[in-house]
């Protein structure tokens, strides 16, 4: 017999979601916790927005919050065709070859 450890996000006595570790399930709580933050904060604004519409928006804006955190500093959209994958390859054009750090070995 097998024993499995599932943890469970329960939001108002309804489960959300079931992950296999306490590290994601808390994520998902903390990320759902910015996601009723965002809709409250929307209900007291002037925009007119339905409860639905304003939970839907409060959750999209916490899912993509390392987007709404880029816009607030830079106040560009971020660059989503391969930034990443830009800044990877400099950060690996800057780590030292193996033919120097055989050079230097050798010395």
């Amino acid at each position: 017999m097998a024993v499995e450890i599932n943890y469970v996000v329960v939001r108002k006595g309804e489960k959300k979601m079931t992950f296999a570790s306490k590290k994601e399930a808390e994520a998902w709580d903390k990320m759902l916790d910015m996601a009723e933050v965002f809709s409250d904060w929307l209900a007291q604004s002037d925009v007119e927005l339905n409860e639905e519409q304003r939970e839907a928006l409060g959750l999209y804006l916490a899912e993509q919050k390392d987007a709404v955190q880029h816009i607030l500093r830079s106040g560009k959209l971020p660059d989503i065709t391969g930034g990443d994958q830009e800044q990877t390859a400099d950060a690996a054009e800057k780590e030292v070859s193996p033919k120097k750090v055989r050079a230097i070995q050798a010395a």
